[in-house]
């Protein structure tokens, strides 16, 4: 156990972070899932859009690397440029 105040104090800032950046990680994920089960073009380019500034963010916070989200931007670019364009 910790010791000094301000030890103490790091381990509860800590703590805190853990979950904020937990659950923008988590919630970029289920983006992504949403993303790849969509089979609307229109639909996934919007949300394209989204999910991709988000795993910018992330890695721009350091929360996932920096390669890991253009890798998944990269993939999903596909994904989502494989889908038919529906013709009216």
């Amino acid at each position: 156990m910790a010791n000094h105040k301000s030890s103490k104090k790091a381990i509860r800032s800590s703590a805190k972070k853990r979950l904020l950046n937990r659950y923008q990680h988590v919630t970029t994920r289920n983006m992504v899932k949403k993303l790849r089960l969509t089979t609307d073009h229109v639909m996934a380019v919007e949300l394209y859009k989204k999910v991709s500034s988000a795993l910018d963010k992330l890695a721009k916070r350091n929360i996932i690397h920096k390669n890991k989200a253009a890798n998944n931007k990269s993939k999903l670019a596909r994904l989502v440029n494989g889908l038919q364009p529906a013709t009216a």
